[in-house]
């Protein structure tokens, strides 16, 4: 079996950014249909999103994710409102990182007890939809200390910054880097065009390939056809498309037997 996969992972899903994805997902089903194939996606699903609406109230997403879970697909939970709450930054550096960075770093400042309600609300949820635990991905993959410390209390299987996916409670890491585009604007999109040919060739040896999708990116043309030519490059370059937990799973294990026995070697005597 070929050991390069790909997963394709669309962020903040939430009632109202459905119908932004919704043109795009029906042509990826086409293209696997196409090419002979199945192609499974990871859904990055926001509670309730900037507070504007609970998934668990909309009948129309609700059956859309729970026809994509009996095809095979992954919910994660991806914070709860996906905007940071919390008090004004103190720090520069904090500045930086919620100012300017991002706006929407929910979990970037939260202490154990303030991010254990929120993710205990998100499990919640999950389970008034019958919705199964998986991962946790935090909005803009920020994490504070005790954010990592109420996730380890927690039944999530694995969280995720931009470069690896980590197994929980232990937090052990792996190599799985992301794509990801800023569409919001044209010389970003410009831009983006080129950074990501770069992480595209920086990464094209990583066991795992991740392809982190926003809602904005389904708005434009170039962000559109870019994602959906880069799955059929990867399709037709013999990678396989996989979710995270199936990834995790199936396939994750066999790296970690590799590293042992690396390991193992490398401790080995000289003759």
């Amino acid at each position: 079996m070929d050991k390069r996969h790909f997963s394709l992972v669309l962020h903040d899903i939430a009632p109202e950014t459905w119908p932004d994805y919704r043109g795009f997902v029906e042509a990826i089903d086409r293209l696997g249909e196409r090419l002979g194939q199945r192609i499974p996606i990871t859904w990055l699903v926001v509670p309730n999103f900037h507070g504007r609406g609970e998934c668990r109230e909309s009948d129309t997403l609700r059956r859309v994710l729970d026809a994509r879970l009996a095809l095979g697909d992954e919910l994660t939970l991806h914070g709860y409102y996906h905007r940071d709450d919390a008090p004004a930054p103190r720090s520069l550096r904090d500045y930086y990182m919620r100012r300017i960075y991002t706006w929407e770093g929910e979990f970037y400042a939260l202490d154990r007890d303030q991010a254990g309600a929120l993710l205990d609300e998100g499990l919640a949820q999950f389970d008034a939809c019958g919705w199964p635990h998986g991962g946790f991905v935090a909005p803009a993959w920020l994490m504070s200390q005790g954010t990592r410390q109420a996730l380890q209390a927690r039944p999530f299987s694995y969280t995720s910054d931009p470069q690896q996916l980590y197994r929980l409670p232990g937090f052990a890491p792996l190599e799985a880097p992301s794509i990801v585009w800023s569409a919001r604007s044209a010389w970003r999109r410009g831009m983006s065009r080129v950074v990501s040919a770069i992480q595209y060739r920086r990464f094209q040896h990583a066991p795992l390939l991740r392809l982190a999708l926003h809602p904005v990116d389904m708005r434009y043309k170039p962000s559109y056809d870019y994602w959906l030519q880069l799955v059929e490059h990867l399709l037709e370059n013999g990678r396989q498309p996989l979710t995270k937990r199936t990834w995790l799973d199936h396939e994750a294990p066999d790296l970690a037997t590799d590293d042992l026995a690396r390991q193992a070697n490398k401790d080995r005597p000289a003759a």
